[in-house]
């Protein structure tokens, strides 16, 4: 099918390279059953491509169905896409057929594919080997015959490395994959894009379009545009509706754009300051492997430092002292030991050997644990962190990682003396 007909037939404004390699890409794919993973930020209009994928296949006439996986709360998404029998869960008043039966012979396009959970995925990469899939809470197998169209505004195979995602699906989702680009990376579209939103909204609320000045057009082209289409069409009902003037200046347009400080760095966790319900679940956990740490590395000092004693090549170096059971210094006159040694690293400290008379053989060594008790170490770090801080409880609290509300309660808890 020609390019501007599949524009003009689904909306689509713009003439960029990257956005024209993908609209190719989905003509050509359109008429096979091969699985297709759109990637994307969001707002670009992923959900277009799976329309246009679907409209243009042999399937075009039986049902199509879009799915946002990250909407559907991850107890239910089974049932939603396979279905469940009566009773299998709480709540489960009837038997209820899922998407991949309703949707049978058609298109099924789950967006946010990156959000769903590892066991619907399981269950999701079956579906696309074999055709089947087993209902919630049934034990009989059934067949379906759908097309999968995923989308996502993540990187699945960052994901897979990080064991979020598994890596057999995404290899058989992304069998032909179609990345629509960003607005930022389509300029020359920007401008013909509002032009088109601008001519909609005044029709719709029966105004004359909003025209831009030179300068309001260049900073529409240079905007970043985190949102993408979707930004740019909410800027454009904004103009349309509030602005008094319909011809837009430089200076006008920047009071209708948002000041993002936009980054493509990681997130910064919220501060201590920000109380979750589950932060006492967390600090546990932090401390129960901080403590197993500890212990870890004191062991392996342990282990490292009767390792040392017990190697006979250290008592062949001449400045090792040794002491007796009478605790009478010995000097060992042998020669020094040799082998390779760093000089980029400082001499260690003198080396002390204990010796037991009697056998000639080093006293046995008795590993006693220490204790583990998390109460015990929560309260000696409390203290420790108030004293430091000379009892000021919120640089105490920033110093622990926890709020100063929690650190209060923990105060009153452990019947701790303000310091």
């Amino acid at each position: 099918m020609d390019l501007q007909l599949i524009k003009n037939r689904f909306g689509i404004i713009g003439n960029a390279p990257a956005l024209n390699h993908a609209l190719n890409v989905a003509s050509q794919v359109a008429n096979t059953d091969l699985s297709v993973l759109i990637n994307g930020e969001s707002g670009v209009g992923k959900e277009v491509f799976s329309q246009i994928i679907h409209s243009l296949s042999s399937r075009k006439h039986n049902p199509f169905i879009a799915v946002n996986c990250g909407a559907i709360p991850e107890g239910t998404i089974d049932s939603e896409l396979f279905g469940h029998e009566k009773g299998s869960f709480t709540g489960a008043v009837d038997s209820r057929k899922g998407y991949f039966e309703t949707v049978n012979g058609g298109t099924i396009f789950l967006d946010e594919i990156g959000e769903m959970p590892l066991g619907t995925q399981a269950r999701l990469l079956r579906v696309l080997e074999t055709g089947e899939y087993i209902r919630v809470g049934s034990s009989k197998v059934q067949k379906t015959d759908v097309r999968v169209i995923a989308a996502t505004n993540k990187d699945l195979l960052e994901y897979t490395h990080k064991g979020k995602f598994r890596e057999d699906l995404y290899y058989r989702l992304n069998t032909v994959p179609i990345r629509v680009p960003a607005l930022r990376d389509r300029q020359e579209d920007i401008i013909l894009l509002f032009r088109k939103f601008a001519t909609d909204f005044a029709e719709r609320y029966k105004t004359s379009p909003v025209q831009l000045s030179d300068d309001a057009k260049t900073k529409l082209i240079h905007y970043t545009w985190p949102g993408n289409v979707r930004e740019l069409k909410n800027i454009a009902e904004q103009i349309s509706v509030l602005s008094k003037e319909k011809n837009i200046s430089g200076d006008q347009l920047t009071t209708f754009l948002p000041e993002h400080k936009h980054s493509r760095l990681p997130a910064i966790s919220s501060g201590p300051g920000n109380v979750s319900q589950t932060e006492f679940a967390n600090e546990r956990e932090i401390l129960y492997k901080l403590f197993f740490d500890m212990k870890k590395d004191v062991n392996e000092l342990k282990k490292m430092f009767f390792d040392i004693i017990q190697n006979p090549a250290i008592n062949q170096h001449p400045h090792v002292p040794i002491y007796d059971s009478n605790n009478n210094m010995e000097i060992n006159p042998v020669k020094e030991l040799t082998g390779n040694i760093n000089n980029n690293y400082s001499q260690p400290s003198t080396p002390v050997i204990l010796r037991n008379d009697q056998n000639n053989q080093l006293q046995q060594h008795i590993d006693v644990e220490e204790s583990l008790s998390i109460i015990d170490k929560e309260k000696e770090l409390i203290i420790k962190a108030l004293k430091k801080h000379r009892g000021k409880r919120k640089d105490a609290s920033i110093d622990l990682g926890i709020s100063e509300r929690t650190l209060y309660r923990k105060l009153k808890e452990y019947d701790i003396e303000h310091l």
